[in-house]
């Protein structure tokens, strides 16, 4: 090997092993999970523990490892260590991701067809017929993630109830239009839960499988 082809498998090996860093990072479930939750806002570590049913001292490990991969950012509030993702691109990569776990693994799509096979009276709404209900004034867009979350990022025109609210706060909905709940994106179960509810109290209710990431990706790739 020529002293040129030797500088270059070194540069290769080099710049792979620090890829490889990114993705041994994300070789967790619960660290996907987490990175999911934190694509909607900052959240404090007693949260993450809380959200993922994880004990406090595992999610602190999860974390050092997104951390160490600079995939994660964290600062103090108080007595509370927040954190969130690094850098907006790694949202996006996660959408990727998503996306290619539904085209290439036939267990992600069996997954979602059996558990949505358990809300068969739950109508869901493309992207596009939202757009179009919106721009006639036909809808409530519903928003029923915590607020912090809506507050960091939502879609515009939407209302917040958080899903642990909604029972105390659906009757100022009106019933004379329909309402369309969404959360965060294909995988939260929030939306799905928020129409069940409305239905059993005669609204006409729908939901979305987007969230905001997908939402913004969506207005992102439009041409007006």
């Amino acid at each position: 090997m020529t002293d040129l082809q030797q500088l270059s498998r070194e540069f290769k090996d080099s710049l792979y092993r620090q890829f490889a860093r990114i993705g041994k990072s994300m070789s967790s479930e619960k660290r996907l999970e987490i990175l999911h939750l934190l694509s909607q806002g900052p959240k404090a570590v007693e949260r993450l523990a809380s959200s993922t049913n994880t004990s406090i001292a595992n999610v602190s490990k999860h974390l050092q490892v997104l951390s160490e991969s600079r995939l994660v950012k964290y600062h103090k509030q108080g007595n509370y260590v927040f954190y969130e993702l690094a850098n907006p691109q790694i949202a996006e990569f996660l959408l990727s991701l998503w996306n290619i776990g539904e085209v290439q693994l036939t267990d992600v799509q069996q997954i979602k067809k059996e558990y949505q096979q358990n809300f068969s009276d739950i109508q869901t709404l493309t992207i596009e017929e939202l757009v179009s209900k919106m721009n006639s004034n036909e809808v409530v867009l519903l928003d029923v993630r915590p607020k912090d979350e809506f507050q960091t990022a939502h879609i515009p025109g939407a209302l917040s109830i958080p899903i642990d609210e909604l029972e105390a706060q659906f009757a100022a909905l009106p019933k004379e239009r329909e309402i369309v709940a969404y959360c965060r994106g294909p995988y939260c179960i929030y939306a799905t839960q928020a129409v069940q509810f409305l239905q059993e109290y005669g609204y006409h209710a729908f939901r979305i499988e987007e969230g905001i990431l997908e939402w913004e990706q969506y207005k992102g790739g439009r041409t007006e």
